[in-house]
Parts: C-alpha cells; sequence; structure tokens
C-alpha cells in the first residue's frame, strides 16, 4: 500500500488522492475499469500492450491494497481473476472523466506556453 490515508492530517487533500493513483499505469486501469465494469488480467495486458506481467500485477495489487479495485477469483482451471471497481473507486469515475474531458480539449486546442 502507498501510504496510509487515515494518518493524512499533515498531508493535503491533493497529495493524498495524487499518491493513491500516482505512476503511468493506475490511472488508465482505473479508467479502464470505469468503462468496461469489469476486467480479467489478459484483457488489460492487451489493452497495455507496454506494461509487463510484474508491473500490471503489482499496480492491481496496489489498487485493491488501497480498497480502489476489487478482484474476484473463480475456483476453475485455469484460475480466472476479474478486476473491478470498489465504490470508493467508483467515485473516481467524475474526476477521470473530467480528465478525459481536459485531455480532449487540450489535443485538439493545444495552447502556446506564455513567454511574458
Amino acid at each position: 500500500m502507498n501510504t496510509d490515508i487515515k494518518n493524512t492530517d499533515s498531508r493535503c487533500p491533493v497529495e493524498a488522492t495524487v499518491s493513491l493513483i500516482e505512476g503511468k499505469w493506475k490511472i488508465l486501469i482505473l479508467y479502464q475499469l470505469s468503462t468496461h465494469e469489469v476486467r480479467r488480467f489478459n484483457e488489460l495486458i492487451k489493452i497495455f500492450p507496454d506494461i509487463t506481467h510484474r508491473t500490471l500485477t503489482r499496480q492491481l495489487r496496489e489498487l485493491e491494497q488501497d480498497a480502489l479495485v476489487h478482484r474476484k477469483v473463480y475456483p476453475v482451471v485455469p484460475p480466472k481473476v476479474e478486476y473491478s471497481l470498489t465504490d470508493i473507486g467508483k467515485s473516481l469515475v467524475p474526476i477521470l472523466i473530467q480528465l478525459q474531458d481536459w485531455g480532449t480539449d487540450y489535443m485538439l486546442n493545444p495552447q502556446e506556453p506564455n513567454t511574458d
């Protein structure tokens, strides 16, 4: 687990939030789970071809430990594991949609930096 949210007295709320979703893959994993409700491990590997199995496993475990993602294991052979957002994870969906909208706007109308 990245941090203990319950002991954030000295941190700002933005820092606490960013600590849960920081890294290259976590926010993208959360976005995929928000748009498809349930994803299997191999589906995520196919969506993110540049991620290693080890990294995806680590990111999913951290998201699970932080109560953002639920992992459901089916007792079958070969093993079947599904990932979905928890209620806490679902509460991030409006933020993910805002990030998507902002990114779309930025990609369509990038602003040059102000050099004044």
